[in-house]
Parts: structure tokens; C-alpha cells; sequence
């Protein structure tokens, strides 16, 4: 099956579904994948001479959702991986908040109906630059299809800014400081594993369905879903880290990203100190 976007002549974005879970997942409850999920790239806008801001749009069927990041115990994460290419130095996904919901008794977190993910080019020339890479997603009803689309393209030397673009870029988590919320601290316990952390924050309240989520840049690190309560502004999480050799390690505490998500707003800490 193939997912295409309907793009402007200057851009000439493809975006194709190369890879799937084999052919009984590209056909569920009656939908064929390009039923599922329909992805356009959104050309943006050149913000500086180095700088250029594009974004993925993805709109899914009702009821199916697709993943974050750091997508919960019943998903896939969302993955985008660049090619070499001349004239990009590297790319940054800016992450609107997500959601938490429940697939098949397990708490996942991502995005249902439509999300745009914005893309920011980080540049070496200032003409049109050409970009290729592909983007690792999941799209789940009661199971997930695993799909695999090409991005390739030409990133336009001057465009408008886009609103929806602009949209989601404004709802990202919120900084520490933008929260008003205080330091982490955190406890770190050595377990037969790995480590067990518990990370102590002052984090206003962001709204019902609350979820804590730890991250760290190694994707090798399985990290399990966090046990969290509050008490007023205060948020205790603990969760096990596990290296892939399950054996001993030592974690930089600097490198542990803290993501407190609700239904009102999300609250992302860096770091945390002992």
C-alpha cells in the first residue's frame, strides 16, 4: 500500500508506506492502511538562513491513534531517521503534547485523529535543499501496524509562516521555568537488573489522566512505566532502569528527562540532582 501527500509542485514530498506487518495487518476490520492513515508534509517556512521549520501531518481513521516518542508499554515509538545529506547538519521533531489512553488494558501515549509534527532544519546552505530520510511510526486500533514512510523532498529558500505549524510548535510541554515548577531530585537504587530511580518535583497541576514519564538518550535503556502520586505540588515517580547487558550501570542524572503529562498541559524537566 502506498500513503502519499498531496504537495505543492515545489516541494514534491512522497511519503510511502514501505514496510508493514505483512498483509493480514494491512488489512484490519475492513481498512486498508491508506483508510488508516492519510500523512501530508507541510513545505513551512525558511526562519533564518540556517534554519528552516517544515512539519508532518498525520491524520488517522476514527479511533486509531499513533505514538509518541516515548510511546507507553502498548506502543511503537515514532522514529525519524535522516539520510546524509547536503547542505543538512541535523533535524529536531518538536513534540506537541500527547495523550494518555488505554489500548488492550495498557496505558500508551501519542496522538489520536490528527497531529502535526513539526520538523526543524538546522542548515549549511541557504538556497532550496534537498532531504531524504525515512519515519518509523506505529498505527494502532486493537493492534498496531508497524510502517516505515520515505520522506524525500526540497525545502523551499523562503515560504510563509505556517499557522497550524505555528500551532503546534505552541503546544509543546512547558519548561521548568515556564511551569513555574522547581528542580528534580532524585534517588537512585541499584536493583539485580539495573536501577531503580525515584525522582522528586514541584510540578503545578497539569489536569486529569495525569502520567509521568522518564527518558534517556540512549534508546537501547528499557526504562518501565513510572508509579506516581501527588501530594498538593508535589510529584514522587519511580520506575526501573534496565540497561541491555541487565547488569550493573552508571546513570548520568543530568541526562534523565522528566515529562509530567495531563489533560491541561505537560511539564518536561531536565535533568535532576541528587
Amino acid at each position: 500500500m502506498t500513503v502519499r501527500a498531496g504537495l505543492s509542485k515545489l516541494m514534491g514530498f512522497c511519503l510511502m508506506a514501505v514496510s508493514m506487518a505483512g498483509s493480514v495487518m494491512a488489512q484490519f476490520s475492513g481498512q486498508s492502511v491508506d483508510e488508516v492513515v492519510e500523512v501530508r508534509l507541510l513545505e513551512g517556512w525558511r526562519v533564518t538562513d540556517t534554519r528552516h521549520m517544515a512539519a508532518v501531518r498525520i491524520t488517522l481513521a476514527p479511533g486509531w491513534k499513533t505514538y509518541w516518542r516515548a510511546p507507553g508499554e502498548g506502543g511503537l515509538p515514532t522514529r525519524l531517521r535522516m539520510d546524509p545529506m547536503s547542505g543538512v547538519e541535523s533535524v529536531d521533531i518538536h513534540w506537541p503534547r500527547p495523550e494518555v489512553f488505554s489500548i488492550n488494558g495498557m496505558r500508551s501515549i501519542g496522538y489520536g485523529d490528527e497531529v502535526i509534527l513539526p520538523l526543524e532544519f538546522h542548515l549549511s546552505e541557504t538556497g532550496a535543499v534537498e532531504i531524504d530520510g525515512q519515519i518509523d511510526m506505529g498505527v494502532c486500533l486493537d493492534v498496531c501496524i508497524p510502517v516505515t514512510l520515505q520522506l524525500e523532498g526540497l525545502l523551499p529558500p523562503t515560504g510563509e509562516r505556517h499557522p497550524q505549524i505555528a500551532a503546534a510548535l505552541a503546544d509543546q510541554p512547558l519548561s521548568a521555568r515556564e511551569a513555574g515548577a522547581g528542580e528534580a531530585t532524585c534517588q537512585v537504587t541499584p536493583i539485580s537488573d539495573g536501577l531503580r530511580v525515584e525522582a522528586r518535583m514541584q510540578v503545578p497541576q497539569v489536569g486529569d489522566r495525569e502520567m509521568v514519564v522518564f527518558e534517556l538518550p540512549n534508546a537501547s535503556i528499557w526504562i518501565s512505566e513510572t508509579t506516581s502520586r501527588r501530594d498538593g505540588n508535589t510529584v514522587t515517580a519511580v520506575a526501573d532502569v534496565v540497561p541491555a547487558d541487565a547488569g550493573p550501570f552508571a546513570m548520568n542524572r543530568s541526562d534523565l528527562r522528566i515529562t509530567v503529562l495531563g489533560s491541561r498541559m505537560a511539564v518536561e524537566l531536565l535533568g535532576c540532582t541528587g
